[in-house]
Order: C-alpha cells, then sequence, then structure tokens
C-alpha cells in the first residue's frame, strides 16, 4: 500500500483530493489546524507547517493543497524521504506579478519563491516536483473571489460590475484540480515542470459573474455602474472592511484577457476540465 502525506487535506482542494486517495487505496497521512477524528485510511494529526507534529520518515508522496510559500520553506528544512512531490501554486504569479497593488505583487514574488525552493530542494534530494497553477478556483464554497461575490449578492440582492467588464476568464472546478493532482503522482513527464489549470471554458467577466448571480436561489440581479463610480462605493466599502480583495488593481484586471493554456496539462496529466455550470451549492462553504 502506498502513503502519501497531504497538507492542506481539509481545505476546497485538499478534501476532494483525499477521497481520490483514498478510493485509489492510499493509506494517508494528513495535517490540519484543528483537531480532526481520524477515518479508515486517513490519520489526522493537528498542527501546523511551522509547528508540526512528528511525521512519518518515509511516503511514496507529499502532497501540498495550502499557501505554497509555507509548504516551501517546510520542504527545505524537513528531513521526510518522499520520491514525489506535487504542489499547487496559482496563475497570481503571473497575472499579479506587474499589479500597481504593492500587496499583490507581494503575493506574485512569494509563488515564484515558493516554486523554486520547491524544485530546488527537490533536484537536491532527487526527487520529483511539479507544481500546479490553478486559474479562478470554485466549488467549494472557500475560494476568494466567486464566492465572495455570491455572498455580497446574497446579502444585497445585486452584484456591482463596471460597465465593459469583459475580460476573459477560466473559472476551474475544485474537482478538476484533484484529479490533476493525483494524476500527476504517476506522470513520469511531469517531473520538474509546472502546469496552468485553467476550467474547460472562456468566458467574459460579466458572463462569468452572471452565470454565478443566476445560479443564486433567488438570482441576485447584476448591476453595471460606470467605472467611477464603482470605485468610489468600493473605496467605502473597503474602509468599511466590507469588500476585502476588490481594490483598483482588481478592478482594471476584470478588462484584460487572463488566459492560460491547458494544453501541455492536457497531454502530461490528461486533464480535462468540465465547462462552467454553476450552482448555488457550490457557493456555501461546508461546516466546519
Amino acid at each position: 500500500m502506498r502513503e502519501a502525506l497531504i497538507f492542506g487535506g481539509s481545505g476546497q482542494i485538499g478534501r476532494p483530493l483525499l477521497h481520490r486517495l483514498r478510493g485509489e487505496g492510499w493509506r494517508i497521512t494528513a495535517l490540519s489546524r484543528r483537531t480532526t477524528p481520524d477515518e479508515p485510511g486517513v490519520q489526522w494529526l493537528s498542527g501546523d507547517l511551522q509547528t508540526p507534529p512528528a511525521l512519518p520518515a518515509r511516503v511514496d508522496a507529499i502532497l501540498s493543497c495550502g499557501p505554497l510559500d509555507a509548504f516551501a520553506r517546510w520542504y527545505a528544512g524537513s528531513g521526510i524521504d518522499s520520491a514525489r512531490v506535487i504542489a499547487f501554486g496559482s496563475t497570481s504569479l503571473d497575472t499579479k506579478r506587474e499589479s500597481s497593488d504593492r500587496h499583490e505583487r507581494e503575493v506574485a514574488e512569494r509563488l515564484h519563491q515558493g516554486e523554486s525552493t520547491v524544485f530546488a530542494t527537490a533536484s537536491a534530494r532527487g526527487a520529483a516536483a511539479t507544481l500546479l497553477r490553478p486559474t479562478l478556483v470554485y466549488g467549494a464554497g472557500r475560494d476568494a473571489t466567486l464566492s465572495r461575490i455570491a455572498a455580497i449578492a446574497r446579502r444585497f440582492g445585486y452584484f456591482p460590475l463596471p460597465r465593459g467588464a469583459c475580460g476573459l476568464r477560466q473559472p476551474v472546478h475544485v474537482e478538476d484540480l484533484a484529479d490533476a493532482a493525483l494524476r500527476a503522482i504517476d506522470a513520469p513527464a511531469s517531473a520538474g515542470r509546472a502546469y496552468a489549470l485553467p476550467g474547460g471554458e472562456v468566458l467574459p467577466y460579466r458572463e462569468m459573474v452572471g452565470r454565478v448571480l443566476s445560479a443564486l436561489q433567488p438570482p441576485a440581479r447584476l448591476l453595471e455602474l460606470p467605472a467611477p463610480l464603482l470605485r468610489l462605493a468600493l473605496q467605502a466599502a473597503r474602509l468599511g472592511g466590507r469588500a476585502p480583495g476588490f481594490g483598483s488593481a482588481a478592478l482594471r484586471r476584470m478588462h484584460q484577457d487572463l488566459l492560460f493554456d491547458a494544453v501541455p496539462a492536457v497531454r502530461d496529466l490528461d486533464y480535462a476540465p468540465r465547462a462552467f455550470a454553476p450552482t448555488a451549492e457550490m457557493f456555501v462553504a461546508p461546516e466546519a
């Protein structure tokens, strides 16, 4: 029986990945910040990457579904023997690299440094590392973009967008990301490579948000506003702590195409992401 060590196993990508590993007969050690009861085939340990509990000395695969920078620091300092490492990063490494927002540039730099550290550490140990970069994640109600949009729309009955917000997007479901990670474990061609993991459909930002609002129960309205008026409204909302993440840089990106090539992942990981067909349940976080 193969053994896996998974970080972020209770998160939006980690949970479906853990279920897939169990279905494939893996024995799993999973780390969680909160106390979690063991499950058949899964031993849950309480702790985090800064102060981890005692971990197995050797596993067949290490999988990280949480923050890449924290995982990279832990991996570089750990002594665990594993021939395979799969870690999730983000396409924000590319989309926020030249952002006008200093905090977004810092996010991109942390992702870049995290990837470099994982690849360098794996190479030094003779291990094979693969980095996976999702685009707009959805499906578990815990993402920072579409679920936040849904939450605001539920509260007010509408969601405002700047007029002409037609930048192209490729939202990707958490289940498709879990499939990609599982396939990467046994895909020799993916060793030492990073893959963009976009969704299976390209659509304008406005249409993407419109589908989210239409899926809610009851449906919410899409309210298009002149960009200057929307910036003022969001500035007031952010001052009240009600619209984190929707800064000026984020508004500008709504007009920009952020597209990524899935061909390498299709070729090496048999990646087959679904089209964007949201339901209301996809934007509700599960009970803790």
